[in-house]
C-alpha cells in the first residue's frame, strides 16, 4: 500500500512506544527529515533488529532537520490513563521540535490536540518515513530507560521484556511487588499492590 503524502512544506512524523507496559514512561518522537539528506532502510521500528535500530537512531538523530523526544511518566499514566498521556507525550514532542512543522502526520488512528494541522494514519510506522524515523528513536530512548532500569532492579529483568507484562514479570511482581516506576493504575500493578 503506497501512502500518499498531503500536500505541506514541512512535514513531522509522530510515534510513540511504551502504552502496553506496567513500568516506565510513554515515549514520544517527532520527526522533520531532510529531503536533501535520505536515510536508507527506515520502517516500523518493530520490524528491525535492535543493531538496525540502534544504527538507525544515531542515522536520524544526524541527518533529520529536527527531532525531538516526549513523553508521560507513571504517574501522569495513573492520573490521566494512558490514551490521554500518550496524547500529552506527543504534544510534548512536537512542540520540542526546533522547526515548526505546516503538517504532523501521527501513528495510529487519533491525533494529540496540536496547533497545527495533523492526520492520523493507521500502520504509519510502515507506510511513513517520518513516522518511521519517529518509532525508531521512540524505541530506542524507551529501550535504553529499560535497561537501565534493569540495573536498579535486576530482579525484575526489565531489560528483557522492556516491561510488557510477559509471565516472566507477572511473576515477579506477584513475589516482590511493584517498583516506584510501576504504574499503579495497571490492573496486574494494582493486584501486586493490592490496591483492587
Amino acid at each position: 500500500m503506497e501512502f500518499v503524502y498531503p500536500k505541506a512544506n514541512c512535514i513531522a512524523g509522530v510515534d510513540e512506544v511504551g502504552r502496553g507496559p506496567l513500568v516506565g514512561a510513554v515515549v514520544t518522537a517527532a520527526v522533520i527529515l531532510d529531503p536533501a539528506n535520505p536515510i536508507e532502510g527506515l520502517n516500523d521500528s518493530k520490524k528491525l533488529t535492535e543493531k538496525k535500530r540502534n544504527a538507525l537512531y544515531d542515522e536520524i538523530k544526524e541527518k533529520a532537520l529536527c527531532w525531538a523526544i516526549g513523553r508521560a511518566e507513571p504517574e501522569e499514566i495513573d492520573q490521566l490513563n494512558i490514551l490521554w498521556a500518550t496524547m500529552k507525550a506527543m504534544e510534548r514532542a512536537v512542540a520540542g521540535l526546533s522547526l515548526t512543522p505546516d503538517m504532523v502526520l501521527v501513528d495510529g488512528n487519533r491525533c494529540p490536540t496540536l496547533p497545527m494541522a495533523s492526520q492520523a494514519v493507521i500502520k504509519g510506522d510502515s507506510l511513513v518515513q517520518e513516522i518511521s524515523a519517529a518509532s525508531i528513536l521512540a524505541k530506542v530512548t524507551r529501550d535504553r530507560e529499560m535497561e537501565a532500569l534493569d540495573t536498579l532492579y535486576p530482579e525484575y529483568g526489565f531489560a528483557k521484556h522492556k516491561g510488557y507484562p510477559t509471565a516472566f514479570h507477572m511473576e515477579k511482581l506477584a513475589l516482590l511487588g511493584a517498583t516506584p516506576y510501576h504504574r499503579k493504575s495497571f490492573a496486574p500493578v494494582k493486584r501486586a499492590l493490592n490496591l483492587e
